[in-house]
């Protein structure tokens, strides 16, 4: 199963400048995980979440596909336990140091590395483009 989707969701969640009101709260707790200096606390915060918001797998078919597992949302439709699993998942897979903020001093939004040689810097082409851009143009005025 793989749960890098649930794990983007946590990231778009993050990086939403105006969070419903049920997820305002969710949105701080996977942000600090996201700030989080080192990996031992990365692996704290998200122990500390699994037990706030418990996955509940559930096997379902949509779409013509077949069986396969959903992290099903709590009652209140809080998908949470999925975002919160995703993440856990993600670093228990690939380390804490795939969870990232963008470089570019002017976004600080979070990402995924999802990059096969975990170089990602940025969380966008954009923001790539406008950081090595700006890096071009200092090295020719001579900073």
């Amino acid at each position: 199963m793989d749960l890098t989707s649930y794990a983007e969701w946590a990231v778009r969640l993050v990086n939403d400048p105006v969070p419903p009101p049920a997820l305002r709260e969710l949105r701080e707790e996977l942000a600090a995980v996201f700030a989080a200096e080192d990996e031992e606390t990365v692996v704290a915060l998200l122990n500390a979440l699994l037990v706030l918001h418990p996955v509940r797998p559930q096997l379902t078919a949509h779409d013509g596909s077949h069986w396969h597992l959903h992290l099903a949302q709590d009652p209140t439709g809080n998908p949470a336990a999925g975002a919160v699993m995703g993440l856990a998942a993600v670093v228990a897979e690939h380390g804490a140091e795939r969870l990232g903020r963008c470089q570019d001093p002017r976004c600080g939004r979070a990402f995924l590395d999802t990059s096969s040689n975990r170089s990602r810097r940025y969380c966008s082409a954009r923001c790539a483009s406008r950081a090595n851009v700006a890096a071009y143009r200092a090295r020719r005025r001579g900073e």
